[in-house]
């Protein structure tokens, strides 16, 4: 797998004001750890090492005082200014050093996903072409809306349509091989003075080289964009971690069970805790040690 990872944690948090008056948007709250943790998890549960958070000037430096440069997880993490949203492709014109010819996979910074992440795993694998997903939602109006054939092939895709021609939408989850940057290169930007992501994945859909796979029923996607997403999101992580006594998206715990961080290391980051629930919830993963199946978010 000659892939990289970018989290785009950019924009201006204006659905989330007066919050993001005070704080990046990505550290924000999801019930009992900042935002930006889940998406990395993802990252990371897929087998990625080399994370390029990319975000505005002003909010950088609080995600890198936070993240550090991942060692204390076992990943690289590099940073990388957005000066102005101009689309989510921008993305990878921003890291083309960075990728350096490798292959990208691209997560946004207030998207949550839980469940197995086989799917994911699987789309990392793939050599030549990209990979979206399809998730049922019921105001595909939001989103990128993917449309089916009746063979269920995708044959066309749309940014936010007044009209969806399905109730698919495309998280903000994406897989591409090594000629991403070219393609983003070549974008024009649209109507709106974005580089469009629908637009690179439409590059890839008209050479046939585009798959999107449906996200089962089993799998939970959620968007933090708004206050009223963000409680839910919340809401929702709290209801499965009271429940399973669990915690999703646990960075440390991630680190331990795929095999970046050793029990030794585990244990050197809980002497560097505060007493807490957190540290507590460590120290029992750290007692119990690795275990053969890793978390699924």
């Amino acid at each position: 797998m000659n892939k990289k990872a970018i989290l785009l944690a950019g924009g201006a948090g204006t659905r989330l004001y007066p919050l993001t008056k005070i704080v990046c948007k990505q550290l924000l709250p999801v019930y009992d750890k900042p935002m930006i943790c889940y998406p990395l998890a993802t990252l990371m549960l897929g087998g990625l090492r080399e994370v390029l958070i990319i975000s505005t000037p002003k909010d950088l430096p609080m995600l890198e005082d936070y993240l550090g440069d991942g060692s204390q997880l076992g990943i690289r993490i590099a940073y990388a200014e957005q000066p102005k949203p101009e689309g989510i492709a921008q993305a990878f014109l921003i890291g083309a050093d960075f990728l350096a010819g490798a292959g990208a996979s691209l997560i946004l910074g207030d998207n949550i996903f839980y469940g197995k992440l086989d799917f994911y795993r699987a789309a990392l694998a793939v050599e030549q072409g990209a990979c979206v997903f399809g998730y049922q939602v019921r105001d595909p109006e939001r989103y990128g809306v993917v449309e089916f054939n009746a063979e269920g092939r995708a044959i066309s895709l749309e940014e936010k349509p007044k009209n969806p021609k399905s109730h698919h939408a495309v998280p903000g989850l994406y897989v591409y091989d090594e000629r991403v940057v070219e393609f983003c290169r070549a974008l024009r930007p649209s109507a709106r003075g974005e580089l469009e992501i629908t637009d690179l994945n439409m590059m890839y859909l008209e050479r046939g080289e585009l798959s999107v796979k449906l996200l089962s029923r089993g799998m939970a996607w959620l968007d933090t964009g708004t206050q009223t997403s963000l409680l839910e999101a919340s809401n929702y992580i709290a209801t499965i971690e009271h429940r399973q006594g669990m915690k999703i998206a646990c960075l440390e715990e991630v680190a331990f069970r795929v095999g970046s961080i050793d029990q030794a290391q585990l244990e050197a980051i809980l002497g560097r805790l505060p007493k807490g629930e957190y540290r507590e919830y460590l120290r029992v993963v750290a007692e119990e040690g690795a275990r053969t199946v890793a978390p699924t978010a």
